[in-house]
């Protein structure tokens, strides 16, 4: 596996995932601009979950790039990643199975979504979270779940709409799974020595 971490380690990767995240960022602001116009003001930092459990990510890429670590940022991306990766692959395939079809986009949101749960697994062991960190972590992830539930912000599947609380219910055991496995992958392995962009851990904290 040393040389999977090295390529994932290497300036043009970082580089290179630095530019999609961003390209599929602002694309997930863009998907959300519809509800967006019709959530109330208080809301608006917990409506769109995939852009930004993926602007959490250019975060952490961009202190890489600087040689630095941003470890709240880390713990956020990695729960958030995993969890709305996740998410939207299985709400895109209930659709599929309730209608029968599923659109170009449906099929582009489980490609891109996937892949966003597996970027976040698979950096974890590049992360310098700590415990504290991930609980930060997980009372933005359960309170976002508490927003979309019980105030009624979750992301919109009309043809979903009748499996609101079996959704709400699976949504909230997977952000419980998905903080576990943060806590397993990015505080009890042992951390690789160099951060992504090739700098020591060491050095970027001189």
């Amino acid at each position: 596996m040393a040389w999977l971490y090295a390529l994932l380690a290497s300036r043009p990767v970082v580089w290179l995932l630095l530019f999609v995240n961003a390209a599929g960022t602002i694309y997930g602001y863009y998907w959300y601009r519809y509800q967006l116009a019709d959530t109330p003001p208080v809301f608006l930092p917990f409506v769109p979950d995939s852009p930004t459990a993926s602007l959490f990510f250019l975060v952490v890429l961009v202190a890489w790039l600087f040689g630095r670590s941003a470890p709240l940022f880390e713990a956020l991306a990695l729960v958030t990643l995993v969890k709305y990766g996740i998410w939207a692959v299985v709400m895109n395939v209930l659709v599929w199975r309730v209608t029968g079809t599923l659109d170009w986009a449906g099929w582009m949101l489980i490609v891109s979504h996937g892949a966003m749960a597996i970027e976040g697994m698979l950096y974890a062991r590049f992360y310098r979270f700590r415990f504290l960190h991930l609980m930060l972590a997980a009372v933005w992830t359960l309170h976002n779940d508490i927003i979309d539930y019980v105030f009624g912000m979750m992301p919109r599947y009309s043809v979903l709409a009748d499996y609101a609380n079996e959704i709400g219910y699976f949504t909230f055991w997977l952000s419980i799974a998905s903080i576990a496995a943060a806590y397993q992958l990015g505080v009890r392995f042992r951390r690789q020595p160099l951060l992504p962009g090739g700098m020591s851990f060491r050095q970027a904290s001189e």
